[in-house]
């Protein structure tokens, strides 16, 4: 049962990358899943989640219109399309599942209601 978050890098100020979630071990589409960031010194916060059923996105203020989340259900899959990446975006990503409120609020949860997290990924945005 794990999670495994790939696909970031260095990258400059403007460009993009696209983030990906790979999922193993169990029933994926019962779960929402979320991306989550943690930069140096700071919490870890919610950025985006999309839900187990419909597929409903959710996105925090500061990304929206930049990134873009998916999953491929078949592949057992969440994407997180980053662009226009700016150096606050910089930090370790990380994604999770959700399996008690499919997403809601997922940016002001307590972040021990996200039952599985994978191995983050390093995301360095220079100026």
């Amino acid at each position: 049962v794990q999670l495994q978050a790939s696909g970031g890098g260095l990258v400059q100020s403007g460009g993009y990358l696209r983030l990906s979630c790979a999922a193993s071990g169990f029933t994926f589409d019962y779960y929402g899943i979320g991306w989550f960031r943690q930069a140096p010194g700071k919490e870890r916060e919610g950025v985006s989640c999309i839900g187990k059923s419909d597929g409903t996105t959710h996105y925090i203020d500061s990304v929206k219109g930049r990134f873009t989340i998916s999953r491929d259900n078949a592949k057992k899959m969440v994407y997180l399309q980053m662009n226009s990446l700016k150096p606050e975006d910089t930090g370790v990503y990380y994604c999770a599942t959700d399996s008690l409120q499919d997403c809601d609020d997922f940016e002001r949860r307590p972040l021990y209601e996200f039952d599985l997290w994978g191995r983050g990924t390093q995301v360095t945005v220079s100026s």
